[in-house]
């Protein structure tokens, strides 16, 4: 069977996934814990790794069956077909969760266009490129996995 990637609304990727998990289709929503600020409170929070996605696995006969559940708006599509991920592509991204869901890091004289190798973290020993340093945080592009890191300082 094949992965395939659900566009949802916005916020909803653990519903939908909680409800295609009860209709007997299999899906992936990768999770992070995050350290919100409030104005009186810090708490941990389980927030989505990629926002508005899901990924599902299913024959293509049943790729329909999907649009029953609601938040589901459509699949993601590239070059005019719908967007395919393969199965060492999801076990990448499970066992680099697994890890650890915080990543260290060193500051050192880092510029934009340098590539580096995460070396802590629910991504280490990913290579990435940074893409913008600024006084909070970095942006980093995760190549092998096609995402973009924002890396905030402590």
């Amino acid at each position: 069977m094949t992965w395939y990637v659900l566009y949802t609304k916005p916020k909803w990727e653990k519903k939908v996934a909680e409800k295609l998990n009860q209709i007997g289709i299999e899906c992936y929503c990768p999770t992070v814990t995050q350290i919100r600020q409030w104005s009186d409170r810090k708490k941990k929070v389980v927030v989505p790794l990629f926002n508005s996605y899901v990924f599902v696995q299913l024959p293509e006969i049943e790729k329909n069956s999907v649009f029953t559940v609601p938040g589901v708006i459509r699949y993601l599509f590239w070059l005019g077909k719908p967007a395919v991920v393969r199965d060492e592509e999801i076990s990448i991204i499970k066992t680099s969760l697994q890890a650890s869901d915080v990543i260290d890091v060193t500051v050192s004289s880092i510029q934009v266009g340098d590539k580096i190798k995460l070396e802590s973290g629910a991504f280490s020993n990913q290579d990435a490129i940074v893409q913008e340093v600024s006084k909070t945080h970095y942006i980093l592009i995760l190549e092998s996995l096609g995402c973009v890191l924002k890396v905030k300082y402590r």
